[in-house]
């Protein structure tokens, strides 16, 4: 027996997280094209219950393309102005850096290395870019866990091609990861080739970049082929990975709902089991198990779907599976048959309301304890090391006269789940780096609000994008520093500063 761990081991990577999308800003600058996300838009103007009444985006329409296509603004398009951190990239850093960051997620936006995607060179000032922000990520003493395509490929792949529907975005995309493979792999210390993989089903213009009112009765099969081309790209990616830089670890991730029964009933008991199979086991069976799983047959015949394979498809998803797993936790869900069972946003998505639950300013209930389950569910199936890619607390803040930010709320969601966390790591469970979401604020990717914050480190920016854009520490910024410090062991001193 080995000796039961008593907390973190001395490795341990404390990380924060962003996206591409959601933080650059500098849409039109640096050569780089326009991509599926600057194509979403928001009314800056709309109050929180505005943005929640009319669920623009979801689904995203043809009407909502043609507009974006049409326009070269950013009045109404917060992805194309994020956080602005093309600019503000150096300070922010440095930022990272005081707090004793040890890992760094971000994203590289596809249309900033191949503007159309179908180029047959990339660009080069891309390519500088990335290498300099990750260049100076290291010598502040931080690794880089980059996302090759966190929901944004390059528009141009989609008005022409169909996207992910044909096969012809796999070549592009094995095109696109050996260029930023050979341009940027030495720099780069874990890769993600895609984003929360299961966001194909519940965000298909995000996760897979359908317009919902273009695909009509055809919508499942779509997603489903989709989401067929993306494994046969992320099994080539973790190939172009393993060949060029042996050692470095590839993964795959996906949004993870914890299910629970909604109650006793073995009706719910196996309803929970068919919503963990088809909206989380299903897409990391294929990715670290390397095949599509018996259960799924029944299911693609329920709904009315037949993958179209290519000759060496399963041979390929067989022979290059992940090296490690990864998946953003933010809340729990429950199971049941019952039709009429209470409702609650979460994650892009709408799940059955637990009542023993509190829930966030935006509806998300919260459950530290899901995320010890998930730890345990994960490491009990594959066997493989786990990162946390994501996990925060999106809410409302207010910067005071004095410049400062309190938000204990924060400090005591992200208290509980490491604290939980930790007991995983006692239970025995190989977790290895824990990425706050959002780690400065940056814009909600569902509502595409600034005010919907998720950061350690506060941005002067509002829903219009008005601001001084200027950074501010958080309380909570002081009491991760203090976290990373004492390796976990200081969640309750809080504000030393």
């Amino acid at each position: 027996m080995h000796k039961l761990r008593n907390g973190f081991p001395d490795d341990f990577l404390w990380g924060g997280a962003i996206s591409a999308s959601q933080a650059d800003g500098g849409w039109n600058e640096g050569g780089k094209g326009k991509s599926t996300q600057d194509c979403r838009w928001l009314d800056g103007t709309w109050t929180h219950e505005q943005i929640e009444e009319k669920h623009h985006n979801n689904p995203f329409s043809h009407d909502e393309l043609m507009a974006a296509l049409d326009d070269d603004g950013t009045e109404f398009y917060p992805f194309r102005r994020g956080c602005d951190f093309y600019h503000h990239w150096k300070e922010d850093l440095d930022l990272f850096a005081e707090m004793g960051l040890k890992l760094f997620r971000t994203s590289i936006c596809w249309s900033r290395i191949f503007p159309n995607g179908d180029d047959e060179t990339p660009n080069a000032e891309g390519i500088a870019w990335y290498r300099e922000l990750f260049t100076a990520c290291h010598e502040r003493g931080i690794k880089t866990f980059v996302t090759m395509l966190h929901y944004d490929i390059p528009v141009n792949l989609v008005t022409k091609y169909g996207g992910w529907k044909s096969r012809k975005t796999i070549d592009f995309f094995v095109r696109y990861v050996e260029t930023i493979v050979d341009e940027l792999g030495d720099l780069v210390d874990f890769w993600l080739p895609f984003n929360e993989f299961n966001a194909g089903r519940f965000a298909p213009w995000d996760g897979v970049c359908l317009v919902a009112d273009e695909e009509g009765e055809k919508l499942d099969q779509s997603i489903f082929q989709c989401l067929h081309h993306e494994f046969v790209a992320n099994a080539h990616a973790v190939r172009i990975v393993h060949e060029k830089f042996p050692g470095v670890p590839v993964g795959g991730m996906i949004a993870r709902f914890c299910t629970y029964p909604a109650t006793c009933k073995p009706e719910d008991s196996l309803q929970a089991l068919h919503d963990d199979q088809y909206a989380n086991w299903f897409y990391t069976d294929v990715m670290a198990r390397g095949a599509y799983p018996a259960y799924m047959c029944r299911y693609f015949d329920q709904v009315d779907v037949e993958i179209e394979m290519e000759p060496g498809d399963e041979e390929l998803l067989a022979e290059h599976t992940v090296d490690f797993l990864a998946f953003s936790y933010y809340f729990s869900q429950v199971a049941t048959a019952d039709q009429g069972w209470a409702k609650t946003s979460g994650n892009l998505v709408m799940a059955n309301k637990n009542p023993y639950l509190e829930s966030t300013e935006w509806g998300w209930q919260i459950d530290p304890i899901g995320l010890r389950v998930t730890l345990n569910q994960m490491y009990d199936r594959y066997g493989l090391p786990l990162y946390i890619a994501e996990n925060g607390l999106g809410t409302s803040d207010v910067l005071e006269e004095d410049d400062s930010v309190h938000d204990p709320y924060r400090i005591d969601y992200l208290k509980r789940h490491i604290e939980t966390m930790r007991d995983a790591v006692i239970d025995g469970v190989d977790v290895r780096g824990y990425m706050i979401w959002g780690f400065l604020d940056i814009v909600a990717c569902g509502p595409l609000s600034m005010s919907k914050r998720y950061g350690l480190i506060y941005v002067d920016l509002d829903n219009e994008g008005k601001g001084t854009g200027r950074r501010y520490r958080k309380d909570s910024f002081y009491w991760y520093k203090n976290c990373i410090a004492a390796n976990g062991e200081a969640l309750d001193d809080t504000l030393k500063q």
